[in-house]
Parts: structure tokens; sequence; C-alpha cells
């Protein structure tokens, strides 16, 4: 690792971004270690607050690497259908794919929280919302003309359905319920709401 003075400040936070990040992507949050991060980089722990400020802000920026890995997941599956019930399979199929393929930083973004009088960030907001945002315009497509003005409340929902059959699926409980297809049920459960009249 180059001394300190070879690394500007913008540098040594990229660094410790992705050193972060592979480090969450092996052990998980509950296991993550900021000293584990600093030691790999050849800094020192005060290095890392001093560039980040907090512990919690350094979670929140590599989540933030996370969750920009994500939208372009799942932007690049999208972008290979154009037809309107593939495209939510595709959504869903995403959902599942990149928390298989990144279980423990996918899983950080959930298990992290922080201090209940404390929001995020404005621009880890926009990076959580430009996910939504796309999910949103997919829904919105896929509903019937006089229901698209339900689509952001609908998405929340419908996120919390596929996100549920998600979990399920990776910490084994699909399997002991007999569930052989949790892509397959929450596509349907998605179908479900998007074509139904919204009138029970």
């Amino acid at each position: 690792m180059a001394r300190r003075s070879d690394h500007s400040r913008a540098e040594l936070r990229e660094i410790i971004i992705a050193t972060g990040h592979r480090h969450m992507e092996e052990v998980g949050f509950a296991h993550f270690s900021a000293r584990e991060v600093a030691k790999r980089i050849g800094y020192s722990i005060g290095t890392i607050y001093n560039v980040f400020g907090s512990y919690d802000s350094l979670i929140l920026a590599i989540n933030g690497r996370t969750l920009a890995l994500w939208r372009d997941h799942l932007e690049r599956r999208l972008a290979e259908s154009a037809d309107g019930a593939d495209r939510l399979r595709r959504a869903i199929a995403a959902y599942f794919e990149f928390a298989a393929g990144h279980r423990h930083a996918w899983a950080a973004i959930y298990d992290f929280r922080l201090p209940e009088d404390t929001a995020p960030p404005e621009g880890y907001q926009q990076q959580v919302r430009a996910i939504f945002e796309i999910v949103i315009a997919e829904v919105r497509v896929a509903l019937p003309e006089d229901r698209q003005g339900e689509a952001e409340a609908l998405t929340r929902s419908l996120l919390a359905t596929v996100h549920g059959h998600c979990v399920f699926a990776m910490n084994g409980t699909f399997a002991m319920l007999g569930e052989g297809a949790p892509v397959e049920a929450a596509l349907q459960r998605v179908q479900d709401a998007v074509g139904s009249s919204g009138t029970c």
C-alpha cells in the first residue's frame, strides 16, 4: 500500500469504500470491522474516521456502493426485454439474482440501522429512490390506465412482497415449506396485485 501522502482525500475515500465493500461481501454486517479495513489498506483506524467522520457514515458509503451495483444490475436485466410481462419477471429475477450474488452486502442494507432520530444523507436517499423509481415505472406500465396513479403506493407493497419471498428463498424457509419456484411465486403475487380491480 502506498504511503499516506501518496493519496488524495478523494482517492483515500475510494480505497476505503472499495476495500470496505469487499470486506462486507466476505463477512456481512454483523462481522464487519472498520479496523480490519484499516489493516487491509495499511492506514490507521483514525484515518478512516477522519475521512468519513463516523462508523455510520462509513457503512452508508459501503451500502451506497451496493445500491449502485444493484441499480446497474436491474437496469441491465430490464434492458434485455421490451415486453411488459417479461419486464416484471426480469425485475423480480434481478432482485433474487443480486441478493444471491451479493448476499452479505445486500443484507447489510437492511441490517444496518441509523439512530431513530437520524435521517440518511440526501445522497443515500437518492440512491434508494433511484432503484424505487425504476420499479415504479415498470409497475405503472403494467397497470391499467385508470390505476396508474396507484403505482407508487402499490410498488412499496410489492417490493415488500418480493423481498419477503427472496429472504425466505435464501434462508431455506421456502424449501421447508415445499416452494420450489420462489421467483415465479413472487411474480404471481405481483401479477395478482397489478391485475386486480383494486376494489376489495
